[in-house]
């Protein structure tokens, strides 16, 4: 019964409906694709360029959307008319990601991101520069990456009830790729998210100084060639709580689910919380895990977890 849990994922709210629904037409052509307050725009990043440095909501028609636009003012928030038939596919903007966000606050809501890459072999659904960003029912798969960012210690970034597929890549001799990727931000949070069939790299990783991971599924069962499920490099305080792990057999690093300080120790990591999850490792495959694996040598405040056979509870490294 224990395992039987362990096997079943945890489906976000956005994942049944795209699953069901019918295959999107492409974007309407006889009306604009993107429209803001009712004026519509037949490029998305002219429908950034007239909010300037306002606040607006740009509202996504259904379809599939070749298009990409950088956010350089204002706050914006991206928003698909029916979520989860908004399709931004194959085509980034100044090598980066679909949208590209140094604005001064963004919202995405309801929005697929797929086949997306670059040269670098960082090509990203969402490349976030600065400032705070929300994302939520949204779909990121078949990338090189779902969310980058860059370092801002007074943003936060928040990730709720969406899907991160077939992300992340170690390859080509670039340095790896992640189904998200933050830097040094002030807070990250995310729950009620699902990650799944990773290609590479870690699942999450963040140098956020604080963290809030709850409630979120990681199933590795037909990930290829990955590696840690979390990994908080430069130590992190926060919570890691009620999450469901299973760890696959296909692993470029096996040695651990969670990382605390790999790297380096920017970041406090005293008091981290690590309670309410659950983890396995698949039976009979002739090996051995750690749960949490701590190089910040501060204490952390790990409670009741349920781990699977084959799983050490905790190790410093």
């Amino acid at each position: 019964m224990f395992m039987a849990l362990l096997r079943r994922p945890l489906l976000p709210l956005l994942a049944l409906p795209l699953l069901l629904a019918p295959a999107p037409l492409p974007a309407q052509t006889g009306g604009a694709p993107f429209s803001v307050d009712g004026r519509g725009f037949n490029r998305l990043q002219d429908a950034v360029d007239a909010i300037g440095d306002g606040e607006a909501t740009i509202r996504i028609a259904p379809g599939y959307h070749r298009d990409c636009a950088v956010q350089t003012a204002g706050r914006i928030a991206f928003v698909a008319v029916e979520p989860g038939r908004a399709i931004f596919d194959g085509v980034t903007c100044e090598g980066k990601a679909a949208l590209v966000l140094r604005g001064r606050g963004a919202k995405v809501d309801g929005i697929v991101f797929q086949n997306l890459r670059v040269p670098d072999g960082n090509g990203a659904g969402i490349r976030l520069e600065q400032s705070d960003l929300a994302v939520a029912n949204s779909l990121f798969r078949n990338s090189e990456e779902g969310i980058l960012t860059g370092d801002d210690a007074e943003a936060t970034l928040t990730i709720d009830r969406s899907t991160f597929s077939r992300l992340g890549r170690c390859d080509r001799g670039l340095s790896c790729a992640h189904s998200i990727y933050t830097g040094l931000y002030g807070r990250v949070v995310v729950t009620h998210t699902r990650f799944e069939k990773g290609s590479g790299g870690h699942y999450l990783k963040t140098r956020a100084a604080d963290v809030e991971i709850v409630d979120n599924s990681f199933d590795d069962t037909q990930g290829t060639a990955t590696n840690y499920m979390i990994d908080l490099p430069s130590g992190s305080v926060g919570r890691i709580a009620n999450n469901l792990f299973v760890q696959g057999r296909d692993k470029e690093n096996y040695s651990a689910i969670i990382a605390v300080a790999a790297e380096e120790r920017k970041n406090p990591s005293r008091g981290l919380v690590v309670e309410g999850n659950r983890a396995s490792i698949p039976e009979g495959i002739g090996r051995q895990s750690v749960f949490v694996a701590d190089w910040s040598g501060e204490p952390l405040a790990i409670g009741a977890n349920t781990i699977g056979p084959g799983l050490k509870r905790f190790e410093k490294r």
